[in-house]
């Protein structure tokens, strides 16, 4: 059994988040600006369909990126680098949300709502929900989007419309963490394909000691929405992304 929130109600402490199914946590409560930002300092997102009430999660352990986690194959570094694709910061966020609620193959339906949408937009507006996305001569190729608190980017979701555009989103966004203040990405739950990029899993406690370290204060951040070509980041930071033989 889980607690149900009120509007604006307290969340339960994350160690009462089930084991089955994992990390949920409490149900209820309400999608706006303070109650969200609330509950990523705490480490718990929403992740619900239209069938659903507002469900709250925490799962452990922690599917997350670190400094010099991410990992791109030589074949991927080949086809981005003759791709050479644009590379933008904060524009065409609503583009991005649509972008990554349009259905998939294998997936029925999508926990995009447009309440989500909108809660999500309405952060983006002030200032802590950002997006990185991916461009070429036929337009949005691929992004990422999620929330910035202190040092740690909550990922939501990421989509491509050609291979490889999501790898290239992800790959850029921890090549500008540094300068963005980002230390720590967050990827909720872990799935092959983020484990076969690098990722790690971090366990509970561990996790909720790098957000208390990493997050303190929710001041928005603005984020410089400088163009610039994959072959260009890449050349500048080569330190940021590592490859594997």
């Amino acid at each position: 059994m889980i607690p149900w929130l009120p509007a604006g109600g307290p969340f339960p402490a994350v160690e009462e988040a089930l084991e089955e199914p994992n990390g949920l946590l409490a149900a209820g409560g309400d999608l706006s600006p303070s109650t969200l930002l609330c509950a990523y300092r705490q480490g718990i997102f929403p992740w619900y369909d239209d069938s659903q009430p507002i469900l709250w999660w925490s799962p452990a352990p922690r599917c997350v990126f670190r400094p010099g986690d991410l990992h791109l194959s030589r074949r991927t570094r080949r086809t981005l680098r003759g791709w050479n694709p644009q590379i933008r910061l904060d524009q065409n966020f609503a583009g991005v949300i649509d972008a990554c609620a349009a259905p998939r193959a294998g997936q029925d339906g999508t926990w995009i709502t447009r309440d989500m949408r909108d809660a999500y937009l309405r952060l983006h507006h002030l200032g802590h929900a950002h997006c990185v996305t991916v461009h070429d001569d036929q337009g949005l190729a691929g992004g990422i989007y999620g929330i910035q608190l202190g040092g740690v980017f909550f990922g939501e979701s990421m989509f491509s419309r050609r291979d490889n555009g999501s790898k290239c989103a992800l790959a850029a966004l921890w090549a500008l963490a540094p300068e963005l203040g980002i230390q720590l990405l967050d990827a909720q739950v872990e799935n092959p394909h983020l484990m076969r990029l690098g990722a790690v899993l971090m366990p509970r406690q561990e996790f909720q000691t790098a957000l208390r370290t990493l997050i303190t204060d929710t001041e928005p951040r603005k984020w410089p929405p400088v163009p610039m070509t994959w072959n260009g980041l890449t050349d500048r930071d080569r330190a940021a992304i590592s490859f594997k033989l």
